[in-house]
């Protein structure tokens, strides 16, 4: 069977472009491993904030907003966002640290600055000595990264999309105007190749003939360690401080933390290095009052990026039927309902959604190649 569209990557953003693409035509979704999300998308503790990033992201960001609060009927069991809070802490001495932060405020998202007292009340697991001021954003959400993924994938299938799994791609090729791919050991033959292969993209690029896009995978680990004594974390806020890399916030009862590690590495299954876990540790017990006895669960996931932090949404300008859908750093959930409204739009010809107030050109392959 020829399908009119083959999506390869059964991540967040390959599930949401097939469920919007199921409008337009026949999709196929593969994916590599045994499990669609194994990668990126299974290891996120994602949350939603229109005021991370670059601008085309805040932009994107702000554009997905609407389906996270009112998504389609059927399309989730439980809300999508719920609130968080993020408090930026700045030690004695590094109060100036703030200044681009409080910057990235936005009408209706803002940032406001709080006293030592007001951070130490919204976060009583922080140490007096380390707070000199802090800034508070009501408007973080956690964001259900399962039920997102599994909404897409659901309301993929009921739209007629056909997944299979253990299909990694080993070939591509172009023929009578359609492309031919070698994997899970068929020959699958489909119109448009959809390129949502995460830290794996620019591999699948090479396969389809098509020049890279200098995506860059980084490694980010976390752990997962015990609340203190009577536990009463989930009304945290995430915390981090200005001038570190590191976070900690609530998570099923018990406290997630991440160095923010962006280490550069090759397209794999991550895992956890312990320098990266001892250094979180010790952290942790300097900020905190957190009695970090033990490690209870350290994990690794690959966050992948492109020369300028932007997402890369858009046909390769060389090579025919092939789209990028790639490089969407550590923004992939939170872009996901916006840019797979705009990959559709983009594959099906009908342009770029409306809201998305970026240009096309802003997510274009073609300004990466070289």
């Amino acid at each position: 069977m020829a399908y009119d569209f083959l999506v390869i990557g059964a991540g967040i953003s390959g599930a949401a472009a097939a469920y919007e693409l199921a409008a337009w035509g026949s999709v196929l979704l593969i994916e590599a491993e045994t499990m669609p999300g194994y990668h990126s998308t299974g290891r996120s503790a994602a949350l939603y904030t229109r005021n991370y990033g670059v601008p085309v992201v805040r932009a994107v960001n702000a554009a997905s907003h609407p389906f996270f609060i009112d998504p389609p009927d059927g399309f989730a069991e439980h809300p999508l966002l719920t609130p968080r809070g993020a408090l930026t802490v700045a030690r004695p001495g590094d109060e100036g640290l703030l200044d681009p932060i409080l910057a990235l405020s936005s009408p209706g998202n803002e940032i406001l600055p709080v006293p030592a007292a007001e951070a130490l009340r919204l976060a009583p697991l922080l140490r007096p000595d380390q707070v000199a001021l802090g800034l508070y954003e009501a408007g973080v959400m956690d964001i259900d990264v399962a039920g997102l993924h599994q909404g897409y994938l659901r309301g993929a299938r009921r739209r007629g999309v056909e997944i299979r799994c253990d299909a990694r791609v080993s070939g591509l090729s172009r023929h009578d105007g359609g492309w031919s791919a070698a994997a899970g050991g068929e020959i699958l033959v489909a119109g448009v190749v959809i390129n949502a292969a995460g830290a794996w993209a620019d591999e699948i690029g090479r396969l389809a003939g098509a020049r890279p896009i200098g995506l860059i995978p980084k490694r980010r680990t976390a752990i997962l360690v015990d609340p203190p004594a009577g536990g009463g974390v989930e009304s945290l806020p995430l915390v981090e401080f200005a001038g570190d890399e590191a976070y900690f916030k609530p998570d099923a009862g018990k406290i997630m933390a991440s160095p923010g590690d962006q280490t550069p590495t090759a397209p794999q299954d991550a895992q956890p290095e312990e320098w990266d876990t001892a250094v979180l540790v010790d952290w942790l017990q300097r900020h905190t009052t957190l009695p970090v006895a033990r490690v209870g669960h350290a994990w690794a996931g690959l966050r992948s990026f492109v020369a300028d932090e932007a997402p890369v949404v858009g046909f390769d300008p060389e090579v025919d039927g092939f789209f990028w859908l790639a490089g969407q750093g550590g923004f992939g959930i939170m872009m996901a309902p916006a840019l797979s409204r705009a990959a559709a739009g983009l594959i099906a010809g009908s342009g770029l959604p409306p809201d998305l107030g970026v240009p096309a050109a802003s997510l274009a392959p073609a300004r990466l190649q070289t």
